[in-house]
């Protein structure tokens, strides 16, 4: 039974009502009502397990619809156990859930699409009726948000605009972003239910203990006496401290390169498995051990609470959803049962957070058809149309990214992986498929979140205290060619690597450099998707140029010295940055437009900014 029949009926009630008007079948609605938050709304439901018939997570679809005026919203819910399986590790009950955060406020109308039947989650079919929940109605009064800073629910969610810069559809501004590409396997946490331990490569992220701030971060807690996660919230701290502004990390590494990480649930416990291999020394392979229709809800409540306080922070969350050593795990590559089933857990669960992007796979090696077919089931299934990107290695560009150019294309970019050790690739790979994507008619947001090669890219800073190759080659290589920005890969041969790092303190001496960077690219309202790389604007020497012509031009001075730069007209100042420490030299007026030569303050890298 609907509590009201029609959309005018709801907005009439709306207005006696208050700020929600609850469906019949709510148990409660949590968040702050307030634009760009997340929304939470749990119904009462038919009561599963994790393990029980009917399979919770494929045997029912909830899909809520929120609509205002010509705005439409279908939303993917998921079985949420008791409602607090974060706390509570609990793998059965009657809760069901969906998250949504608000574009714009004012009244919001939602309805429930609640069907069961076999497989019904990944099918396009009506279904069965579930219960009293289908076709309940209600709504929601949102208001503007108070946030402030680099929270993200200030600036609103992150989208893909036709430019070569990801846009916040509230703030309007864009995006360039800096942040860690390692450890990939950030996420095999040992405060996360059913994470193993192969290869000890488990983390406890103890060197970021004193990082935790618990005025901003203690609610984000989970476990029974809600004390759990201080170690990796400090970690996210810390970055969000040092300036920087994303994190990436696998969802899914079954038989890869550490094998800890994945949201399905085990046939059996962790612990039956870990004396297994303590008494008979035997290392479990999890591919033949997980179940790929089933989801670990408790392990998943976990891993959002960590994403949730990284968007308050303004980290931009990177989602690889798989790796080269498991893109055949699921449908033996193909988007079908197994695979839907498991890019809707993650949209239903995550795709509420505001500035993400989903990764096909890292070093991918699906088919162009498979590439495509996993392209066309998340943008038809996210409501929130987040970027898709795809990773590959750096001999197959051609072959990957070539065939998903062009105009409907709906590939937002490539995640790019250079393989030099000192980074000098970085510039032309950037420039190439900014050009490229250009010419196509879709122009792509290009980053490189693998910048160097295996064995070192980013070293610590006891390695290289200067960073100088990975500052000017791959920090400002990618920002002055047209990239959205860097993630930085660390490499095997040096401590705190992909696979071990749990101190991102070890390259502390480094993200300042790029946190001068970030300032720079996010907040001197540069004019980045009018600005073109001009290199060939300073002649005869191997300065980088990234220039909007008679408005602003940025150059960047590999090694100093002199530079022929005319300015087109008077009216113009320029200042000296140093990218090595944020100094800034005083502006100095420019009175005429013709010919000057311009001498940097040392032999080091230097920025010239030159604007009206």
């Amino acid at each position: 039974m609907r509590l009201f029949t029609s959309p005018l009926s709801l907005l009439l009630a709306l207005l006696f009502l208050g700020t929600t008007l609850p469906a019949q079948g709510l148990h409660s609605i949590t968040g702050e009502l307030m634009t760009w938050h997340p929304v939470t709304l749990t119904f009462l439901g038919p009561k599963c397990s994790e393990t029980g018939t009917p399979n919770p997570f494929s045997d029912y679809r909830l899909t809520v619809t929120f609509t205002q005026g010509s705005q439409r919203y279908d939303v993917p819910g998921f079985f949420a156990a008791d409602g607090e399986a974060a706390y509570t590790s609990a793998t059965s009950g009657n809760k069901w859930r969906v998250i949504f955060s608000p574009p714009s406020p004012g009244k919001w109308i939602y309805e429930v699409e609640f069907v069961k039947g076999k497989n019904i989650a990944v099918s396009d079919e009506p279904g069965e009726w579930a219960g009293d929940l289908d076709g309940e109605s209600g709504g929601l009064i949102i208001s503007p948000s108070n946030k402030t800073g680099r929270d993200f629910r200030a600036h609103g969610r992150l989208e893909y605009v036709g430019e070569h810069y990801l846009r916040f559809a509230g703030s309007g501004n864009y995006f360039v972003k800096c942040g860690t590409d390692a450890p990939e396997n950030l996420l095999a946490y040992e405060g996360f239910d059913q994470t193993p331990n192969v290869g000890d490569r488990r983390k406890d992220w103890a060197a970021h203990a004193a990082d935790f701030d618990a005025e901003s971060a203690e609610k984000y807690l989970w476990g029974k006496k809600r004390d759990q996660g201080k170690n990796i919230l400090g970690a996210l701290q810390y970055l969000h401290n040092k300036g920087l502004n994303a994190f990436s990390f696998l969802t899914f590494n079954v038989d890869g390169d550490d094998k800890n990480v994945f949201p399905h649930l085990l046939r059996n416990s962790l612990k039956d498995y870990e004396e297994t291999a303590r008494t008979k020394g035997e290392r479990v392979c999890w591919e033949n051990e997980i179940i790929h229709d089933r989801f670990d809800v408790s392990k998943l409540d976990q891993w959002n609470q960590v994403f949730s306080y990284g968007q308050t922070l303004g980290l931009f969350l990177h989602f690889k959803t798989q790796e080269t050593e498991n893109d055949q795990k699921m449908d033996d590559g193909e988007v079908d049962y197994e695979r839907k089933l498991y890019y809707r857990e993650l949209i239903a669960r995550f795709g509420h957070h505001l500035a993400l992007n989903w990764n096909l796979g890292e070093e991918n090696t699906q088919t162009t058809a498979q590439r495509k077919a996993a392209i066309q089931y998340i943008s038809d299934l996210d409501p929130y149309d987040h970027p898709i990107v795809v990773h590959t290695y750096p001999n197959a560009y051609d072959k990957v990214y070539g065939p998903l150019l062009g105009e409907g294309s709906q590939l937002a970019g490539p995640s790019l992986q250079a393989n030099q050790s000192d980074f000098h690739d970085v510039p032309g790979l950037v420039a190439t498929w900014v050009q490229q994507s250009q010419n196509s008619g879709r122009k792509w947001v290009v980053s490189v979140d693998e910048p160097g090669d295996a064995s070192h890219a980013l070293v610590p800073d006891s390695d290289d205290p200067a960073h100088d190759n990975a500052r000017v080659h791959a920090l400002w290589g990618t920002l002055m060619h047209g990239g959205a920005g860097v993630e930085w890969y660390f490499g095997y041969q040096h401590a705190h690597s992909d696979l071990t790092c749990q101190d991102f303190r070890s390259r502390d001496h480094f993200w300042d450099q790029c946190r001068v960077a970030l300032r720079i690219f996010n907040e001197e309202n540069l004019p980045l998707t009018e600005m073109q790389n001009m290199n060939d604007l300073t002649p005869g020497k191997d300065d980088w140029v990234l220039a909007k012509p008679g408005e602003v031009y940025l150059i960047y001075c590999l090694k100093g010295g002199p530079i022929k730069f005319a300015t087109p007209s008077s009216g113009f100042r320029f200042q000296y940055i140093n990218p090595r420490t944020g100094e800034r030299k005083p502006p100095i007026p420019i009175e005429v437009g013709d010919g000057e030569d311009w001498a940097c303050p040392s032999e080091e890298d230097w920025l010239l900014l030159i604007r009206k």
